[in-house]
This record gives C-alpha cells, structure tokens and sequence, in this order.
C-alpha cells in the first residue's frame, strides 16, 4: 500500500464508523494477484475497483482472535486501486467510545482511539504491520457539537446545511498503520507557539497548556541533537480523559497524552520529550516489525534523556533518570515471561501487547549507552545524526543497526568485542552493568537508607525536609525504598509515620503515589484500599493499574477485592487494557494456584463495598 484515501462518518449512537477506504499500491511482484488485508470486528460491504467494478473478496476464518480475520481480495491486471465500504463494530479493540459520564464536561460522548500496536486492523482494513508505509488523507464527518483531531495536518473544516461538520485532512509523510489516529468530543484548543498547540476537554484546556508549556523548546532542543528539522508541520497535544491507556501515543502531529501528567508543576512533562522524539526515531525511522521494536523504544529513551539533560544543561541528569529506568527494568524482568526480556522479541504470530514492557525501552536504551560509552559521546551524538539521516522514512532491523554501526565505527578497537548476541537474543538483564552517575540520587539514597535503618533497628526518625524536593527526587526515594525492602516490607508504623512527615498517600503526583501505594500493598496496609481503589479506577493508565491490580491480588487482604472490582470497572477501561488486566489476574491466578479464589469470583460486588465500609471504619477510628 502507498496511499489511503479515507472516509469515515462517526456514528455516536452505534458505537461505530461508516468507513470507506480507498487504497493505492504498488505491485511489487508482476504476477501477484491476490491484496491481503488484516481485519479485526469489522463488516466488509463491498469492494471495488477504481472503475467501480465489484472485485472478488474473501474473509478467512478467526484462527486467532488478536489477528482477525485476512481480507483476500483478486486483483486483476488493470486493477490500480480497490475501495472497500465497511463499518466498525463496538467490538473494535482500537476504538473507546465513552458515554457522557466519563468525560470532562458530562454533556456529550468522546471517541479516541489506539492503533498500536496491530489495533489499526478494527478501524479500518489495512496492511497492519510497520514494515508497510503510506501517505494518507481523510474525511471525517462529527456531530455539529463535535471536533475531530487526527495525526494529519488539518486542511479544511466545513458545515453541512444539517449542522454536521466535515473536517478533512492530509499527511504527505509516509506513516505504518499504527499511527493513525483519531479523537472526536468537545475539544477546546490553545496555542503555544507557531505550530504547537494544546486540545482537550474546555475544563482541562488552561491546566494542560500550562503543563506542557515546554513543548516548543523540547521540538527545537530535538531537532539540534537529530541534526535535521521536525518533518511532520504541526506538533499538536491531546490530553485525553483519563482511561487512555498510555503515559503518551506518538501520533505524527498530534501526540495523545494521559491527564495523569498533570502534576501542576511541569513534573512529569519529560514524557512528552519522549514522544517529541519519536518524531524522529519511530515515527521517522521504524522498526521492520515488532520483533525489533527496541528501535523504536530504546532509541527514543536515549534521546529524550538527551533532551531533557540539555533543558536542565546538566549531563548528569540522563543518569539520574536512567538509574530508575534500571530499577523499573528490573522490576519488568522479573515479572516478564523470560522470552520477553530479550533485546529482539521472539513475537511470529502472538499477540504483540503481551510483549509490551520497559525491556524494549530501558534495555535498548543501556545497549546504545553501552556503545556510546565505547565510542565516546560526541562520536555517538554525531553517528545519531547519520543514523536518522540513513533510515529517514524508512524501516529497519536490529541486524541492519548493528552493521550500520560497525561500519560507521570501523576501525575503532573498542568496539571489536561486543556481544551482539547476547545483547540481541539473550534473556534476562543487560549482559554489561550500567556504570550510571548517583551524585543526584544520593540524597534519595541516604534517606531511603535511614527509614530503612528506622524500620529495622528503631532508629530516629529523619528530620530531612523534602518540601523543596523535585518529584524526581522523590520517585527516587521511594524506588530506593522498594528496592531494599522487596524481600522484607515495611512496618506499618513505619509507613504511617511516613505518610505523616510526607503525604505521599494525598499526592497528585501519579508517579509518587502509584510508588507508595505499592509499598503500602507490599506492607499489607488495609488502611490504604481506599487510595488504591480510587487510584486504578479514576484513570486506566497501564503502568499503574496493572502493578497495582497485580499487587492487589498477591496481597492478603486485596486477593478477593482485587478481581471484583475489575469486573465492576473493566468497561472503563480501554480494551487494550481491560484486556492485559485480565490476563495479569489470570496469571495471578495460575501463580498462586494453592491460593483460594472462590470468593472473588462468586460473592459480588456486595463484598468490596463492605470491604470498604470496614476500612472507613478503622480510618474514623
């Protein structure tokens, strides 16, 4: 496929799109004459030719769900392009439909969706894979309430003589499947520089403009390090309603964001330098297929911990944030099937959000420092360069990035050693330990240290003032705290006596309390339900809510809430990640095998609510 001509009509009260989807694409064998297509919970009406001559279709059997269904279509010779009228179903694993009631402003629904990693498939028939790229253009009809925001440049907007809108659209820059994107709802937008702007809901419009302020010195600092300008024209941000199911989604010019980035205080902004850089390496240069999606993950880590190491103008930053990269990719390590902890994910035809982790981020991220450090930074900063300049608009391999790095490098004794193997295929944690920088984390240290030294032997209480702390310091006193007691968790006096110097358990910084609620899990405080509840369901952010959930079950006194209040929530989340949810607990379930779960499949709802009635009781007390 080259190009897709889309035309969709947005249908709030079925749950689904009208869709038409015009294909242009290039016979790269003479005597191929078959187009194969992946679907997912659609319905095919017809497909034709580019003389509007009804082609010969077929639809394959479901062999496994997360594939879909193959849309074989006979192509014959004269055949230039085929158009295919179909609709979604409810069922779209791509798409989140939310009632009035799980918005911002109440008064109207909100549709957003989610192509990646192989979703693009149940929104509109494609080549769903990223080895396959193409320019597209599109014609979105909304409601007369409604805007539409895509990852396209906005060419024209229009109202019908019935108060319907038309928004059309264009992207010149060839893109994979899994960047098409779409969002439709009562959206306000507010610009903060030439080609940046903020959309979301009315209500949220000012505290995310001020959140994400940065966004244009981000862009200007990402193209200094990729030594060629941003390609895509404009670089917009979504902040989406809260059950979005990432920290952040690269849509080319229109990045999607969680509300759980809303710290108040430009804290957490550094996620969107981290999809600021996908313009570049991603979206720009693209893993081949998803077995290789370290490329995408790991290089985009890299960079941004660049960028924002020269918004701070401090080198030692990157590795201050890559020591608690570390520690989370510990963490996933131990948790992953160990046949996806490896660099190069072994993927053929499962399901590709099961391989979804921080090992493709942090693991390819210490892979590329390991060879900066060999070659020395001004070198690799200047290979960055030649390597965005080679691959631009194009897909690659792991192999095809280990030659090209030899290459560009031939001659260098450093490098002659490297274990590419073990770095590529082997399981488990990097092969070379990371040599990281501390001077930054080394007060968070010290302090974890001393509450550990209070917990275990009674010692003093601390009298260090955290106040002026940054969150990332913080994060990092509390990633200290989980590592030294992953073995022994805290005491409870100790955990209250925390809470107590240092409210973590009010915070509105996401990162800080999702840490200490896991420690407080970990701690089997009953005292603490009442945060986590609201916690994983207020938003259904995936790298809080499934530790959580996971946390929830191993626990003693959350085993039996922690599937029943899954059950009651799951249409809240998104179906990425209702999905992973319920395959985390199932695990659970398979893991703790002896463990006796009748309870949490049989007595309802009733018992959470006097579970918490308990728990608001002893906290009166």
């Amino acid at each position: 496929m080259t190009k897709l001509d889309w035309s969709v009509t947005v249908d709030f009260d079925k749950s689904c799109l009208l869709g038409e989807a015009t294909y242009s694409f290039e016979r790269v064998d003479p005597s191929a004459q078959t187009l194969c297509l992946d679907t997912a919970a659609l319905v095919i009406h017809s497909v034709t030719d580019q003389d509007n001559n009804v082609l010969v279709y077929e639809l394959d059997q479901v062999r496994k769900k997360h594939l879909g269904q193959k849309l074989a279509i006979a192509i014959p010779e004269n055949v230039t392009s085929v158009t295919i009228q179909y609709e979604t179903t409810p069922e779209s694993s791509a798409a989140q439909w939310l009632p009035p009631a799980q918005t911002s402003g109440k008064k109207h629904p909100y549709l957003f969706t989610q192509c990646q990693a192989i979703h693009a498939r149940s929104l509109v028939p494609c080549q769903d894979m990223p080895g396959v790229k193409m320019t597209y253009s599109a014609t979105v009809k909304v409601p007369s309430w409604a805007v539409c925001v895509m990852s396209a440049v906005l060419k024209k907007e229009e109202e019908e003589s019935n108060g319907e809108k038309v928004y059309h659209w264009v992207q010149r820059v060839p893109i994979s499947s899994y960047l098409l994107a779409m969002a439709v709802g009562d959206l306000e937008k507010k610009d903060i520089s030439d080609r940046c702007a903020i959309w979301s809901e009315p209500t949220l419009v000012e505290a995310a403009a001020y959140e994400f302020a940065q966004t244009e010195l981000f862009l200007e600092t990402a193209e200094a390090l990729a030594g060629t300008p941003y390609a895509w024209g404009r670089y917009d941000l979504l902040c989406l309603p809260p059950s979005f199911p990432y920290g952040g989604m690269e849509n080319p010019c229109l990045t999607f964001v969680t509300p759980t980035l809303l710290a108040g205080d430009r804290s957490l902004a550094d996620v969107v330098a981290h999809e600021i850089a996908h313009s570049w390496t991603g979206n720009l240069v693209t893993n081949a297929t998803w077995d290789h999606f370290w490329l995408n993950e790991g290089w985009t880590t890299w960079f941004q911990r660049k960028i924002m190491a020269r918004i701070h103008k401090n080198d030692k930053f990157l590795d201050f944030d890559a020591l608690g990269g570390y520690k989370t990719l510990r963490d996933t390590v131990e948790e992953m099937p160990k046949e996806f902890t490896k660099l190069v994910l072994p993927i053929g035809d499962k399901d590709p959000d099961n391989a979804y982790s921080s090992v493709a981020y942090e693991k390819g991220f210490n892979l590329l420092m390991a060879l900066e450090r060999r070659v020395g930074k001004e070198a690799f900063e200047k290979f960055f360069e030649a390597y965005v300049s080679k691959y631009a608009y194009k897909t690659l391999t792991s192999n095809d990035f280990r030659d090209f790095f030899m290459k560009h490098f031939e001659g260098y004794e450093a490098i002659q050693d490297i274990d590419w193997e073990t770095w590529f295929h082997g399981p488990g944690m990097p092969p070379e330990e990371p040599n990281f920088d501390r001077s930054l984390a080394e007060a968070a240290e010290h302090l974890a240290e001393c509450w550990v030294a209070v917990d275990r032997h009674g010692r003093m209480l601390p009298t260090q003032d955290i106040k002026s702390w940054s969150s990332n310091q913080q994060t990092c006193f509390l990633d200290a705290l989980q590592s030294r007691t992953e073995e022994q968790p805290l005491q409870l006096s100790t955990l209250m006596a925390m809470d107590k110097a240092y409210g973590f358990a009010e915070s509105i910084n996401a990162e800080i309390l999702f840490r200490y609620c896991q420690l407080e899990v970990a701690a089997e405080d009953e005292s603490i339900l009442l945060v986590v509840l609201h916690f994983i369901t207020s938003q259904g952010r995936m790298k809080f809510v499934r530790p959580l959930y996971r946390a929830l079950f191993n626990s003693k006194f959350g085993r039996d809430i922690a599937i029943e209040v899954f059950l009651k929530n799951k249409d809240f989340y998104h179906p990425i990640c209702a999905k992973m949810i319920a395959s985390d607990l199932q695990a659970c379930k398979k893991k703790n095998g002896s463990v006796q779960t009748k309870l949490a499949w049989t007595v309802g709802v009733a018992a959470v609510a006097a579970v918490i009635g308990f728990v608001l009781m002893r906290r009166r007390r």
